[in-house]
């Protein structure tokens, strides 16, 4: 099932989670305020006290969410190396073929490289023509290894498709594991449940501000602050390719342009 959260801007959630809590202790604030004359000493004690777990329960569910998603950035910037790498040595060991395939596998694997590194640059949100990407380069998979079948069946070597075969099927295997990294993010219950803390924390702290008689201190006001910025970083390390933070390309790209660079050295091949 597609989480909706996913869709919505970063932005747009930290904003809405701000005025949630400014309005959580608002309320808290004024309804402390109001039963204030009514309720005794220790009460209000266990009231702080109870606010001051609560405060500790947010922070380590924000220490928990915070490395999930920094994990998961990790991992898919681990990708894109890991891909980058199976494709270049993909690439290197299509030269050890005879022609006519070759010159067909070397043109193939450039497309390819092109693809994914265009792929690498589509938003998940844009869902049809992700697919329609994925979809291409699966194409081109079964494509290359047709051409390695035929290498195989013309000129059987433990040298040339002995090394290439084993390359292409890593490169295969590298394509499933980027996109199902891109796919795994903080999963939206947590994030909903994040959300709830924060609301009934908010609510928590303004009513022990209002049993004290006064609003919430400046400080308060910075904690807040402070915690909305850190659930955009998490936000923004969760969608790969859009916002602040993104997954770097640098390793396909920077095999792109060797690839293009070798081709224009060799304009026979």
């Amino acid at each position: 099932m597609q989480e909706i959260m996913y869709d919505v801007s970063s932005l747009l959630i930290a904003l809405l989670l701000l005025l949630s809590m400014l309005l959580a202790i608002e309320i808290g604030y004024r309804v402390g305020l109001r039963i204030m004359p009514t309720v005794r000493d220790d009460f209000k004690a266990h009231v702080n006290a109870t606010s001051a777990s609560l405060v500790g329960i947010l922070a380590l569910l924000l220490g928990f969410t915070f490395s999930l998603s920094l994990q998961r950035y990790d991992s898919r910037s681990e990708a894109v190396v890991d891909e980058a790498n199976a494709i270049g040595t993909a690439y290197l060991r299509a030269q050890l073929l005879a022609e006519p395939h070759r010159g067909q596998t070397l043109a193939l694997l450039g497309d390819y490289l092109d693809l994914r590194v265009q792929t690498g640059n589509v938003d998940l949100t844009e869902r049809a023509r992700r697919h329609a990407l994925i979809a291409e380069a699966g194409r081109m998979q079964a494509r290359l290894w047709e051409y390695a079948s035929q290498a195989n069946a013309v000129a059987p070597s433990p040298v040339t498709t002995g090394l290439f075969i084993p390359a292409l099927n890593e490169m295969i295997d590298n394509f499933g594991k980027r996109d199902a990294e891109m796919n795994r993010h903080v999963p939206e219950f947590v994030l909903l449940l994040l959300y709830a803390t924060f609301l009934m924390t908010g609510a928590i702290v303004g009513y022990a501000t209002g049993l004290s008689g006064h609003r919430a201190s400046f400080v308060t006001h910075i904690m807040v602050g402070l915690i909305v910025v850190l659930v955009f970083i998490i936000l923004d390390l969760d969608r790969p390719h859009r916002g602040l933070i993104q997954v770097s390309q640098d390793s396909l790209t920077g095999l792109q342009a060797a690839i293009r660079g070798q081709a224009g050295a060799n304009p026979a091949e």
